[in-house]
């Protein structure tokens, strides 16, 4: 499976984890000679949670305010709220206070606070005919400090993703720099969130894994990071619920989107499955009730069967990898046997596998299908998609 020649770029980051992590925050934003911090965070975290009280405690005078209106999906107007709010304390850095939502609302404001335009003219363009182009964005941004209490891969990405209010639509914005300096995976904060979102939080990380690990070709430090993310994965999950109140599953299941983040840098991104995650983002953006991860648990198995015959060598080692390809399997039927127990392994967390769970009517099929085709992971899919029609094919399997 190895690749002959590879190219891995890293860059310096922090990680503090386990029992009052959240005190090591002081020592990180000094590092950084930061005076002036904005606490980023949502409502829930604000009002149900210590963490702010403890955020302050470590980090004293340099907390210059909290801005509370973070919202699930990171639309473009609580973004904004939040440029505003950090323009009126004069923030030098930002602490991103929970999950995957705080932590890009954070780099959406990190963005629009240096750059020259709206997120709708700095985010990836899709002129018709032509390979998405995502512009440079070559100001300086604020530091962030992500204080994690889910484990999702947006912990240590460069892409953000807003949503567009008026058209309902993710603009899509891409920067480097917007990396955070310092990630804190402390035991209390991450048992703050309840069993159901961690699940959620977690399972489009794990769908990630699924992806990656049918890549064609993978060389020896993306393919060790992704078999050890899939372990971690296929071990912890299932204790989230058996063991609500065990930090250490919670903070495993962190280590697990770390590492898959760091094989994409090594080069583990690619096609296998670009249908997926367009078709969930489109899910989880049109259908707020519908959670990150329940899209992921619908949709992985599906998109699965309709990329095999494209890719049933690179399914068939996920499925030798996952451990259900059994003696004497064809590719196509070790292909087969991935996607089903993908399909069974979501539905013993409890997790949705059907779009009617999460409330989509027949009708939204269409609104889905049409939404995903402007999604830049479509057009990585190892499948071309020929129009609508083949992603309309695919929901209809699980309506």
């Amino acid at each position: 499976m190895a690749a002959d020649a590879f190219r891995f770029v890293s860059y310096p980051l922090r990680v503090h984890a386990g029992p009052d992590a959240i005190n090591k925050l002081v020592d990180e934003v000094d590092r950084l000679r930061s005076k002036r911090v904005l606490v980023v965070c949502g409502q829930s975290i604000l009002n149900k949670t210590d963490l702010v009280d403890r955020v302050k405690a470590s980090l004293g005078e340099r907390v210059a305010g909290v801005f509370s209106g973070g919202q699930t999906g990171s639309p473009v107007t609580s973004v904004l709220e939040g440029v505003a709010a950090a323009r009126k304390v004069d923030a030098d850095g930002i602490v991103a206070l929970g999950g995957g939502s705080a932590v890009v609302t954070a780099r959406g404001m990190a963005i629009l606070l240096a750059e020259n335009g709206t997120a709708q003219e700095l985010c990836t363009q899709y002129p018709e005919g032509k390979a998405p182009l995502s512009p440079r964005l070559m100001a300086p941004k604020l530091p962030i400090f992500n204080v994690l209490t889910t484990a999702t891969t947006a912990m240590t990405r460069a892409g953000t993703a807003l949503i567009d209010p008026e058209t309902g639509h993710r603009l899509e914005l891409f920067d480097p720099k917007t990396r955070p300096v310092a990630v804190v995976w402390d035991d209390q904060a991450l048992l703050t969130a309840s069993p159901w979102l961690c699940l959620n939080a977690t399972a489009g990380c794990f769908s990630s894994v699924v992806e990656a690990l049918q890549r064609t070709e993978l060389n020896p430090l993306a393919e060790s990071d992704l078999l050890e993310a899939l372990r971690l994965l296929m071990d912890n999950l299932p204790l989230v619920n058996s063991q609500p109140d065990d930090p250490t599953v919670r903070v495993n299941l962190c280590a697990a989107a770390f590492i898959y983040n760091r094989a994409t840098d090594a080069g583990a991104g690619g096609s296998a499955l670009g249908v997926v995650s367009a078709l969930a983002h489109s899910l989880d953006t049109r259908y707020p009730e519908c959670g990150h991860g329940d899209a992921y648990s619908i949709l992985t198995a599906p998109g699965m069967r309709f990329n095999a015959e494209a890719n049933a060598a690179g399914q068939s080692r996920f499925a030798e990898a996952m451990g259900v390809k059994k003696k004497g399997m064809n590719d196509r039927q070790a292909a087969a046997a991935a996607a089903d127990a993908i399909e069974t392994f979501y539905k013993d967390l409890g997790l949705p596998v059907r779009l009617s769970e999460v409330g989509v009517p027949e009708e939204g099929i269409d609104i889905i299908a049409a939404d995903a085709l402007t999604d830049f992971g479509l057009h990585r899919n190892v499948r071309k998609i020929e129009s609508v029609d083949d992603l309309k094919g695919i929901l209809a399997t699980v309506k």
